[in-house]
């Protein structure tokens, strides 16, 4: 739903000045979400908890679980508020390369996202809970409402106002989405606390010992989004449609992490936690081998559908991004511009995926100053590569400045490759070596390099003998030529994650083998 919901943005909005404003302003309360929300709950509230469940102290977690929304619900409030009256210096912060109309743009924008995204905080508590809880499934469909929000307001007002009130429309389609995501949690939240009542009682050791793991996240993450910040930084910067072009390229990027490194990462860390209470009696050692045993288990699955996401967009990346994006006011031109950013992108997106799960082992085992400090030196190299990258290089080489957008996503990548070697070597220190055997890597590339030559081979046969197809109907047999080349060699190379693939869609489909 959420390509459904770019699509649709990219053929109202394009790279347009109101498609930089509204990326901008996206950004600065998504700084909330991001600092409270989802991976903070995940690295500090979920292994408590989690661990609670196991020892069936069912009314100490629900007394947890009442500290922290009350705790959330206050501090969010007051920042949001905040927020909102200091938006233009944030402005200034975030985008200084914007002026005049499309500055008081963004800046009416960022008031009136604030407070919905603040309710996105609390869903993240939800999601917290239905975890822990092995409820995977609705906190991971809700924000389908969210984009559904966003998408009702852009089909209905879309050819009737201007683009800077269309911005303004959508940014109150997103609010009401926001609304909507968590309402729609809270009766099975509620069922599964029984015992819950809001509460600002501090005194419990498993409260204190959250709120301890909290304070790193927060610190952690916030260094985080002061990277993510800074290339946003940095974009605006450049020509105008750079910071429209970065977020495109970073909604496709994300597309395989969320699939396949969050979500792996969310159930391992929750099964994690509960492994840790359930084996309280074991030695050290043995706890440890426990962990590093579901590492492994998880690092595979990623990796294995990764792989080939990341050769996809590399080779057939203007295939992906011309059949969900250009429509209306979205161009051939801009195809390739964001093809050029995406993979850019698309060097660091192994690196990124599998880090996730290296983090959350960390959140498992309580650790929360490792992943810190190691993300403190991943903002130092990208704010410095950066703008390095960005705006002195196209500077010195003489070419156009748009190619710096190329460079800064290019120089993320490298800095995400060192983040990713940091975090294992430290794992590994504590753990013993956990990884991906190279034989399943080699199989796993060659199987990738193939389905691309074959996929180019068949976008240049649908271009010559269908040249006017359109472009999503084009994607359709390049990339099942793809996935079937990919999933049929990686059979062939006896890889279980492509047998267990194979297996459940036989399954499914009541197959008798």
């Amino acid at each position: 739903m959420g390509l459904v919901r770019e699509r649709v943005f990219a053929h109202y909005f394009g790279n347009s000045a109101a498609a930089d404003a509204f990326r901008a302003a996206q950004k600065i309360p998504n700084f909330l979400q991001n600092l409270f929300g989802e991976g903070v709950l995940s690295a500090s509230f979920i292994p408590v908890y989690a661990r609670l469940l196991s020892e069936k102290c069912h009314v100490e977690a629900d007394h947890i679980a009442g500290v922290i929304a009350t705790v959330l619900a206050i501090v969010t409030s007051i920042l949001s508020l905040i927020g909102v009256l200091l938006t233009p210096t944030l402005i200034d912060l975030i985008a200084p390369g914007f002026e005049g109309e499309k500055r008081s743009l963004t800046i009416q924008l960022v008031q009136i996202l604030f407070p919905g995204v603040a309710l996105l905080v609390m869903s993240a508590w939800c999601l917290g809970i239905l975890n822990s809880h092995r409820r995977y499934f609705l906190s991971y469909v809700a924000p389908v409402v969210w984009n559904l929000a966003i998408i009702g307001a852009l089909l209905i007002f879309g050819s009737r106002q201007n683009q800077n009130d269309l911005a303004v429309t959508t940014a109150w389609g997103l609010v009401l989405g926001c609304v909507l995501q968590f309402v729609i949690q809270l009766p099975t939240v509620s069922k599964l606390l029984t015992s819950f009542r809001f509460s600002l009682d501090l005194r419990s050791e498993h409260v204190r010992r959250v709120l301890a793991n909290f304070s790193s996240v927060v610190l952690a993450r916030g260094v985080v989004q002061i990277s993510a910040y800074i290339d946003n930084m940095l974009a605006s910067l450049l020509p105008t449609g750079a910071v429209a072009i970065v977020g495109y390229a970073q909604t496709l990027y994300l597309l395989p992490v969320s699939l396949f490194g969050m979500s792996v990462s969310a159930a391992s860390l929750a099964e994690m936690s509960r492994s840790r209470g359930e084996a309280s009696s074991a030695t050290a050692a043995e706890s440890n081998e426990v962990l590093r045993s579901q590492l492994e288990r998880g690092l595979r699955p990623i990796a294995f559908f990764v792989f080939p996401s990341m050769a996809a967009y590399l080779v057939l990346g203007d295939v992906v991004i011309a059949a969900l994006y250009q429509t209306g006011k979205f161009s051939q031109d801009d195809v390739f511009r964001v093809w050029a950013a995406l993979a850019g992108c698309s060097l660091g997106l192994l690196s990124s995926t599998l880090g996730r799960l290296y983090v959350s082992t960390f959140y498992a085992l309580e650790d929360t100053r490792s992943p810190l400090w190691i993300a403190m030196v991943r903002v130092a190299l990208t704010t410095s590569l950066g703008y390095v990258a960005s705006v002195e290089v196209p500077k010195r080489l003489g070419i156009d400045p748009s190619w710096g957008i190329v460079c800064l996503t290019v120089s993320s990548s490298v800095v995400g490759w060192l983040e990713f070697s940091l975090l294992r070597a430290k794992l590994h220190a504590r753990l013993g070596r956990a990884g991906l055997p190279w034989s399943f890597l080699w199989k796993i590339g060659v199987a990738s390099l193939l389905a691309s030559a074959v996929g180019m081979g068949v976008k240049t046969l649908v271009h010559l003998l269908v040249p006017r197809l359109p472009p999503y109907l084009a994607a359709i047999p390049v990339f099942a030529c793809f996935g079937f080349v990919y999933f049929g060699i990686t059979h062939v190379f006896r890889v279980a994650e492509a047998a267990s693939v194979m297996n459940r869609v036989i399954g499914r489909l009541g197959v008798r083998r």
